[in-house]
């Protein structure tokens, strides 16, 4: 089953998708003009969900938020629930103080898999029967009840992504605030700007005040975040696109080819042209 609303004045687009034979996504090609984020919950037994060439195990009752600039598929889809909205339906830039998950459920570097205790995986299935009656009802008010399931949705997983990623500290709301801030100002910046101190500037914090912080919370440094993001959309560029090593580089930000090549092996063990063409024996 997929049902879905479209608002033909502001293109926004809301899908649900319901023991679905068939769910992926294609982002630089078929999909590239359907921005869709995504919410997966899987209902089923484990199963593989391969994200922009790589595998992972997707855990029973377990939710995936992706990344419309993610490519994906999943080995079970018919035991998948996804949820998909384009910014126009909901942007979740605009609405970032009523679900706080701007660069944390959405933009980061890692997948997050959140873990649905009974009670939350009751209260899922409550939601999902609701998203189902309201998509079968057409009437003027669709589009905005719509609209507050998928808020009340997006809240309830950030909740128990937040209590499950720092369970052993107290995060304050300024702190994970700030960390969320970084990693969205890394999505946007990442091709031109690769250094500490442009990020710390933004954030109106000093470069070591920055790395501190992350510190505290045994995540990733700050240049760490930059650095993988670079290369995520590297190894996408070279895995689903002909474009050349020396193009990618440029559209990196990178001035010189032999440095972004090094800069590539440094961190993978291959070069460009290496990782390409080991990704297209397994493809």
């Amino acid at each position: 089953m997929k049902l879905s609303v479209s608002d033909q004045n502001t293109g926004g687009d809301l899908l649900l998708h319901h023991n679905e034979p068939q769910l992926d996504r294609l982002f630089y090609t078929r999909d590239y003009d359907y921005k869709y984020f995504t919410i997966a919950w899987n209902r089923g037994n484990k199963q593989t969900v391969t994200i922009d060439g790589s595998a992972y195990d997707f855990m029973p009752n377990t939710v995936l938020p992706l990344m419309f600039n993610q490519s994906f598929y999943f080995e079970y889809p018919g035991d998948v629930v996804a949820w998909q909205f384009n910014r126009e339906f909901y942007c979740i830039v605009d609405h970032d103080t009523e679900v706080s998950c701007v660069g944390f459920l959405f933009g980061m570097n890692d997948n997050v898999f959140i873990d649905l205790d009974p009670d939350t995986q009751r209260k899922l299935k409550v939601l999902l029967d609701v998203f189902i009656e309201e998509l079968n009802t057409k009437d003027g008010i669709q589009t905005e009840l719509l609209m507050m399931l998928l808020k009340r949705l997006i809240i309830m997983i950030t909740k128990l992504a937040r209590a499950s990623s720092f369970p052993e500290v107290k995060l304050t709301d300024d702190r994970f605030h700030i960390l969320r801030k970084f990693n969205l100002l890394v999505e946007m910046n990442f091709r031109e700007q690769h250094s500490v101190s442009y990020y710390a500037g933004r954030l109106n914090k000093s470069p070591k005040t920055l790395s501190n912080l992350f510190a505290l919370y045994n995540h990733k440094t700050p240049i760490q975040i930059i650095q993988e993001r670079i290369l995520i959309e590297a190894k996408r560029l070279l895995f689903y696109t002909d474009k050349s090593a020396k193009q990618i580089t440029y559209e990196l930000g990178f001035d010189d080819a032999a440095y972004f090549s090094n800069f590539f092996k440094k961190h993978t063990a291959l070069s460009p042209s290496e990782f390409r063409n080991s990704k297209k024996l397994v493809a």
